[in-house]
């Protein structure tokens, strides 16, 4: 680890509370770096995915690192929380396949409704609208949040390692240990596992450096050099059309936008919370500044070019390396800035590894296989033999996996939570904003 003068260790203390935290500087900047590079993979990503939008590839991914650095680095230092923010999985995928190429909307215009879509999170959480939900959320549907959100990435470790593949009667099925991939994958979580047993500081980094060197003399990952010229911004920057965004059809999509973003940051604030023992007594303390960074970034990522920008679940990844503050979040931020002059090395690690028509990413895979791991051990929180508490923990468990959606899992127990307290005779125990939450949750279904 690399030494740091006194006088700027003394002074990050101080800033981040470590001490006070249970953590140091070199746990910290462990678990940044550990986050980051589980989260690498949407530099890449996220541009081959807009650019079938029909933007351009370089200047997505330039404004992806600046607006991820952006939200990283308000998270460290205004909610002082080890919490990642990125460009969300699965909301790029509706920007570019149902609203630009299923509806036939410019992408200009779909990212003025991100962008108008940031602003109403801004108000939402100034408001603390966004911050009495998660005060709301039942403790066992809290834990029953993280414990599914591992379930989530677990099975997105497996399939992006080639453990688990796609099937055409069965869903999914296992994969052939005989590929090299799978293969690797496997032995990854066995070493990281081998090591967290062991209890090695820093096993989860140890582990990803190991299959770095690896990977490469076995052609998983190619080395391409070190340092390039960052990618120009031209493209994409300050692009997006605002005129059309009060047609009814673009009013639509915006309230997906902010309801997607409300449940996917909530649900992950939950469960790295849980994780990291944050909650305490049911509350996120310091919940709204935690909430204002995914809105800022959001609204500046409209303007640079790319879709919402959302709290990471790969956060857990620096959680459970040791990091417990924003300093880790600090160390994300600014290694999504460096990566701009780092493209190559990054690339090699969170790149993937091409296979027939796949993309698999065998060197970061382990992490998430892993951390879900760590985060099913919530499941012992819950009383299962509370029917009104179980049942709705239950339902998000598998909904989160298996819609691979947390908004979408969320769905499931906030639905059903409040209808069961009414029929089972507590309906007037219930907090009216669970039923507001439910319905809004029905009116997002019957508009999708």
């Amino acid at each position: 680890m690399i030494a740091i003068p006194q006088v700027i260790e003394t002074r990050l203390k101080r800033w981040f509370a470590l001490e006070e935290n249970g953590t140091n500087v070199g746990t910290e900047i462990r678990a940044g770096l550990t986050s980051f590079i589980t989260a690498s993979y949407i530099i890449f990503v996220q541009p081959a995915v807009l650019s079938q939008a029909g933007m351009d590839f370089g200047s997505v991914m330039t404004a992806t690192c600046l607006a991820s650095a952006l939200g990283c680095l308000l998270m460290g230092l205004l909610a002082n929380y080890p919490i990642l923010l990125a460009p969300g999985m699965g909301i790029n995928f509706y920007f570019t396949y149902t609203v630009v190429i299923g509806q036939g909307i410019p992408w200009e215009t779909a990212l003025g409704a991100v962008f108008i879509s940031g602003i109403l999170l801004i108000i939402l959480t100034l408001l603390r609208v966004r911050e009495a939900i998660i005060v709301l959320i039942p403790n066992a549907m809290k834990c029953g949040i993280a414990v599914g959100i591992g379930l989530f990435i677990a099975f997105i470790g497996m399939t992006q390692g080639g453990l688990v593949v796609d099937h055409p009667d069965a869903l999914v099925q296992m994969g052939d240990l005989r590929d090299l991939p799978a293969l690797f994958t496997l032995f990854g979580v066995t070493l990281m596992g081998a090591l967290l047993y062991r209890k090695t500081p820093g096993a989860i980094l140890i582990g990803l450096l190991v299959l770095t060197a690896l990977a490469v003399p076995l052609g998983l990952a190619e080395f391409k050099g070190i340092i390039s010229s960052p990618p120009g911004i031209g493209g994409t920057w300050m692009k997006m059309e605002l005129g059309a965004a009060f047609d009814l059809g673009i009013v639509t999509i915006i309230a997906v936008f902010v309801f997607v973003d409300i449940f996917d940051t909530a649900g992950t604030l939950v469960g790295v919370g849980q994780q990291g023992g944050f909650i305490k007594d049911g509350k996120l303390p310091r919940a709204q500044r935690a909430l204002l960074p995914d809105a800022v970034a959001t609204t500046f990522g409209a303007s640079a070019g790319v879709s919402t920008v959302v709290c990471y679940i790969e956060s857990s990844a620096g959680v459970a390396e040791g990091g417990r503050t924003g300093l880790t979040s600090v160390v994300a931020g600014l290694l999504f800035l460096f990566s701009l002059w780092f493209f190559p090395i990054a690339e090699m690690i969170g790149g993937g590894y091409r296979q027939g028509d796949l993309t698999l990413y065998p060197i970061t895979a382990p992490v998430l296989i892993i951390v879900g791991c760590m985060m099913v051990s919530q499941c012992v929180k819950i009383n299962w033999s509370a029917w009104d508490e179980a049942l709705p923990a239950y339902l998000i468990i598998c909904g989160i996996p298996f819609t691979y959606s947390i908004a979408d899992g969320m769905a499931l127990g906030f639905i059903s939570y409040p209808l069961i307290q009414l029929l089972g005779g507590k309906g007037r125990e219930c907090h009216w904003g669970l039923y507001a939450i439910a319905a809004a949750f029905l009116v997002r279904f019957a508009w999708a």
